[in-house]
């Protein structure tokens, strides 16, 4: 995205209230998953505890898409909140995936919902070593593998390292 683009959108962002810019979320977070090749849906309804479904092959992953504008002017970092309207947290019943925008920095976290697990937030500081979200900052590859691959990717202590899919539950070497 051009920087005055992202200025645009960023500027527009401050002016709506958290519902719409949750909305705003949803719609950068298909756009930027379909120019990166995954199929896109959005299910009617707000009662599930997703917002997104996304194809890549034949593997479909449930994806809440969460925001943030800024940094609160007393920290160095951005604070997601990752529990729904009702403070409820997420599980990986609910979800396969979290995804944190950070509106201010274009700049996307696609988190596995274990590690989101029973959490009320996380702060995101993007590009710091000592962060162990930091290692989910635009990990779009995630997504384009096949489900149970955390086991594997558990062992080797790399989910990012998981195979590819070539189809549901059979990974490519």
């Amino acid at each position: 995205m051009s920087d005055q683009n992202l200025t645009d959108e960023l500027t527009h962002a401050t002016k709506l209230d958290a519902v719409h810019r949750g909305e705003l979320a949803e719609l950068a977070f298909m756009r930027k998953a379909a120019s990166l090749g995954f199929a896109v849906a959005k299910p009617w309804g707000d009662s599930d505890r997703y917002d997104v479904i996304v194809r890549f092959e034949n593997t479909f992953w449930r994806v809440q898409i969460k925001s943030v504008l800024g940094k609160s002017p007393s920290r160095d970092h951005y604070r997601v909140q990752t529990a729904d309207s009702r403070k409820h947290t997420y599980s990986a019943k609910d979800i396969d995936f979290l995804v944190a925008y950070i509106f201010a920095e274009d700049i996307w976290y696609v988190i596995p919902a274990h590690i989101v697990e029973n959490k009320k937030s996380l702060c995101l500081t993007p590009g710091s070593k000592r962060s162990s979200i930091d290692q989910y900052r635009e990990a779009w590859k995630l997504m384009m593998r096949c489900p149970g691959d955390d086991a594997l990717a558990a062992n080797t202590g790399n989910l990012a390292e998981a195979a590819p899919c070539d189809h549901i539950g059979t990974a490519t070497t």
